[in-house]
């Protein structure tokens, strides 16, 4: 498949996000679309990892783990983003508790 399809899915899936997150009032739904985000930089580590792993196998290179930076990239990024939407649930939590919604323009008014 081209990289083009793979660049215009994670371009059309991290546009969703940013509009999730821009346009959203509940935090839950923003903590998705900051995954949707961070799955589309996946997505486009991954399809250039295997697009550069095929071109120096292509090229005549003997070195089998050419390009596997990017998935070990995704990896680390997948570790990241379960640590923060832990964290980020837990203050959700908290906040619902205590205020009983989930809004996040309430949050401006705890300010004080």
């Amino acid at each position: 498949m081209p990289i083009q399809y793979y660049i215009a899915f994670a371009a059309t899936l991290f546009c969703i996000g940013v509009v999730g997150v821009l346009t959203r009032r509940n935090a839950i739904i923003v903590f998705m679309c900051i995954e949707l985000m961070l799955n589309a930089v996946n997505l486009l580590l991954v399809a250039f990892s295997k697009m550069h792993h095929a071109a120096a196998l292509a090229g005549g290179g003997k070195n089998v783990t050419t390009g596997v930076e990017g998935q070990l990239f995704v990896f680390f990024i997948m570790v990241v983003a379960a640590a923060e939407v832990s964290v980020g649930l837990a203050i959700i939590v908290m906040m619902y508790r205590n205020v009983h919604s989930v809004d996040v323009n309430f949050l401006n008014r705890l300010k004080n």
